[in-house]
């Protein structure tokens, strides 16, 4: 009888620091309203996606600073914002709050 080794299984779990969110982008257009098959070079990246995680309140200037989001939002953010990471294969957003610029469907 062959030994089987268990694989082990480890999920890792972001917590955003002050002024910050996780946001897992939406997936970007593979046609276009017409129908035309775009390559992944000229597809234009999303600049919104769904609310993974929020990070603690910030301070400035002695003010409190809460997030204007929640978990499960779907959030427009400012173009070039965020930084992008990579986490278990699926590609997140690090999002300060004042890079977001509006909540879909609310």
């Amino acid at each position: 009888m062959m030994a089987v080794k268990a694989a082990k299984i480890t999920k890792m779990r972001i917590k955003p620091l002050a002024g910050y969110v996780l946001v897992e982008p939406t997936e970007a257009e593979e046609k276009t309203a017409s129908g035309i098959l775009l390559p992944d070079a000229a597809r234009e990246k999303p600049a919104q996606g769904k609310v993974i995680s929020v990070g603690t309140p910030l301070y400035e200037d002695g003010k409190k600073i809460v997030a204007p989001v929640n978990v499960g939002d779907v959030v427009i953010y400012k173009k070039w914002g965020g930084d992008e990471i990579k986490i278990d294969g699926k590609d997140l957003k690090l999002v300060k709050f004042d890079e977001l610029m509006g909540i879909v469907g609310k």
